[in-house]
């Protein structure tokens, strides 16, 4: 097999699998399960999280993994960066390798944030000359330089993720594996390490990330794989891939089934205001009409995402939930969206009495149309369809 340039990355039919029982595995238990097995000559339950997987990633290239929860995202890149391995098939990572799987990944808490910077790039087969000379800019990027001799474990779990986001992506790595960590830093620092993933894949490294913020993933990567059941719905542009993905979920997101005592969607609508298009920026009226089992003081939120549950931005009110039918209507300032496809919806947090549903789960209640520029600059220090501030009048009537 002819030797992969470095920052290349080659899946081949790869195949992963986990026991499906969820039991701890106590030592009872492995003797229950060994005395079933010998008894029944039965073989324990498997579950394939990943089936068939194929793609492959040029140096300096960017790649995105989407797809919902238990797809298979993370263990992918856990196999890749030998954290654990595939059941069949081959994985082939040329280089070195710098991942971001968890907010403690390569991080270990009885060593200073020093010390740990130079754990890590000697793990990644660094020389201490080097390392030193990336040391001051780590520390910098990570906002750190009042903690850095203190040990990780009296980090919080921001500092922990700045830390180890700074060390992956300046110690020179030919391929960068970023997790779903970055939601744990705030708005100005997520903003910070998207141009800096930015800047290394223009540098040459090679990007694999796993992002449900869809728009980071557009604007950060140039191909995606989305994984659907274990296995490659779809590989192309993002764009494209992207697009595919959204429309699939929002055929899947019908609205969810009521339970007797729990609130029920009747109509939902949404316009703009001076009853033209729904456009970037207008003023937009939501109202909702529901039916309540019982009168009580409850939370209602309302929230618009493009494709997924992962909200472009979430509005609430507190006030008296009429029993019976009512109607909520909440006038947004301004609609911060460029052109696309969303979706509306909402929720009602608290509980009826001797039920174990909340009044309304998370549900997506209406699609729409925006209309406007591709792409809309955010507030300064506000990353771009991050969650912003929305101004709202709310009415419950």
């Amino acid at each position: 097999m002819p030797t992969l340039p470095n920052g290349s990355v080659q899946v081949e039919q790869v195949w992963k699998k986990f026991r499906s029982d969820k039991t701890a595995p106590l030592f009872y238990d492995q003797m229950t399960r060994l005395s079933k097995r010998v008894t029944e000559r039965g073989k324990p339950g498997y579950r394939w999280v990943l089936k068939d997987v194929n793609f492959e990633v040029a140096p300096g290239e960017s790649l995105a993994l989407i797809g919902v929860n238990g797809s298979g995202k993370t263990t992918l890149l856990k196999i890749l960066s030998q954290v654990t391995f595939q059941s069949a098939g081959r994985c082939t990572v040329a280089g070195r390798i710098g991942a971001l799987l968890s907010v403690t990944s390569g991080l270990h808490p009885d060593l200073n944030g020093r010390e740990n910077i130079y754990l890590y790039g000697a793990v990644l087969g660094m020389s201490r000359e080097d390392i030193r000379r990336k040391f001051d800019t780590i520390v910098e990027f990570a906002e750190l330089e009042d903690a850095i001799d203190r040990q990780i474990k009296f980090y919080s779990m921001g500092m922990q993720m700045r830390l180890g986001f700074s060390i992956a992506a300046f110690l020179e790595p030919d391929v960068l594996l970023v997790d779903e960590v970055l939601a744990v830093g705030d708005a100005n620092f997520q903003q910070k390490c998207l141009r800096r993933i930015g800047e290394i894949v223009r540098d040459g490294t090679t990007l694999l990330y796993v992002s449900h913020d869809l728009a980071s993933v557009e604007a950060s990567c140039d191909r995606a794989v989305w994984l659907s059941d274990s296995v490659v719905r779809a590989a192309g542009p993002t764009k494209d891939v992207v697009t595919m993905y959204r429309t699939a979920v929002e055929q899947s997101s019908t609205l969810l089934s009521t339970k007797d005592g729990v609130v029920r969607v009747v109509k939902a609508e949404l316009h703009a205001t001076d009853g033209g298009q729904l456009r970037s920026e207008c003023e937009v009226e939501v109202r909702l009409v529901l039916n309540a089992p019982e009168r009580c003081m409850a939370s209602f939120f309302i929230g618009i995402s493009q494709g997924t549950a992962f909200p472009m931005f979430v509005i609430d009110h507190q006030g008296t939930m009429p029993e019976g039918d009512f109607e909520i209507v909440c006038k947004l300032g301004y609609l911060p969206l460029p052109k696309g496809h969303y979706s509306l919806w909402t929720a009602i947090t608290g509980y009826p009495k001797g039920k174990k549903d909340p009044y309304l789960p998370w549900q997506p209640v209406v699609s729409f149309e925006a209309f406007g520029p591709d792409r809309m600059e955010p507030p300064e220090g506000v990353m771009a369809l991050s969650p912003v501030y929305v101004g709202a009048e709310w009415k419950v009537s």
